[in-house]
């Protein structure tokens, strides 16, 4: 793959006038560079397609994981599918582009650190990140509504067919275990998920109560168990490397214009592979 490198971004949030002018100033540095997109695109239906079209004809490969925003039914989208339906209308979108997604073949790296199996994922999250204290999602719930700290998904996020977005959660993890187990044992994985695939990375929130919008147990040591170089996630807008049992977790989003106006600006490209010089 000549000078290629395995990139990544999430939460682009392109609803926003400023977010869609950072995603017009991404471009790739060869004609062989891959990007991951991680997820939290855009709620409404143009606005995702209008993004994943501008990446998908920039960079060689791109791969998308499903956020929760994609997955909203939002009141004045007129794509007003939901739940299943919704995140199979865009992988469609997604294959149509030539996008890789959670439900094709996982493609293979073999330029520069691979060759290595990227894996995007799509697992919800099931309230097991529960509030301090809660024994069950009832009580967790509970105290968030008490708080005020309440995901939208709870009201944009439909799980049809399913009972709950938690049984959506369950099922989706099952399905991904299962594929990533026929991964070729001898190789090894970039696994990408919206949501990150341990609870670790949630210590850090400001509302401890958000965290059960934010994965889920079922997957704590996936990043082990299917050999993983680096796991790619977002979700959280806290960009940020962070190791956990010798693996590298890569937190790639961008955020909304206020979480990022007042930083020192930042190339929004994470580089996966090959790895960083100091953690190769």
């Amino acid at each position: 793959m000549g000078n290629g490198k395995l990139l990544a971004v999430s939460d682009l949030h392109t609803a926003y006038r400023e977010n869609r002018a950072i995603v017009d100033s991404l471009r790739p540095k060869s004609d062989d560079d891959w990007l991951i997109v991680a997820g939290d695109v855009a709620e409404k239906y143009t606005d995702i397609e209008r993004t994943l079209t501008q990446l998908s004809e920039r960079f060689a490969q791109v791969l998308w994981a499903p956020g929760n925003h994609e997955l909203w039914t939002h009141p004045r989208d007129p794509v007003d599918l939901r739940g299943e339906k919704r995140y199979l209308h865009l992988v469609n979108l997604c294959r149509g582009l030539g996008i890789a997604t959670p439900e094709d073949p996982y493609p293979v790296w073999r330029g520069d650190g691979g060759p290595v199996t990227v894996a995007p994922l799509f697992v919800l999250y099931d309230y097991s990140f529960r509030v301090p204290g809660a024994d069950t999602k009832e009580e967790s719930l509970r105290l968030a509504y008490e708080s005020g700290v309440v995901c939208t998904d709870e009201h944009f996020l439909h799980p049809d067919p399913y009972a709950s977005r938690d049984d959506w959660c369950r099922a989706r993890a099952a399905a991904t275990e299962r594929r990533l187990a026929a991964i070729d044992p001898g190789q090894k994985t970039v696994l990408v998920n919206h949501f990150p695939l341990v609870r670790e990375p949630t210590r850090v929130l400001r509302h401890q109560d958000f965290a059960q919008w934010c994965g889920t147990e079922l997957t704590a040591d996936w990043h082990l168990r299917f050999r993983a170089v680096t796991v790619v996630y977002g979700h959280l807008h806290i960009p940020r490397v962070t190791w956990y049992d010798g693996v590298r977790f890569e937190e790639v989003s961008v955020g909304y214009p206020r979480e990022w106006r007042d930083r020192t600006p930042r190339d929004p490209l994470r580089q996966i592979l090959p790895l960083p010089d100091s953690e190769g």
